[in-house]
């Protein structure tokens, strides 16, 4: 997922909301990943993501994130 690092949505208060879903849909093909499985695996992978990443930073996720 380190591939994603530069891909955050960012809410304006600066907490991070997610990934750009279009870019990791499109990271996932050209690497030769199945759209499908990775359709399964990236949302809860993403809220995990997001719980920590602001956790680290202080922040709170925002609400329905996990």
């Amino acid at each position: 997922m380190g591939r994603l690092g530069g891909q955050l949505r960012v809410a304006p208060s600066g907490g991070v909301i997610g990934w750009d879903m279009g870019a990791a849909l499109a990271l996932a093909r050209a690497l030769g990943c199945d759209s499908a499985a990775v359709g399964h695996l990236l949302p809860p992978i993403e809220a995990v993501m997001v719980r920590k990443v602001n956790e680290r930073n202080g922040e709170n996720a925002e609400p329905g994130l996990g």
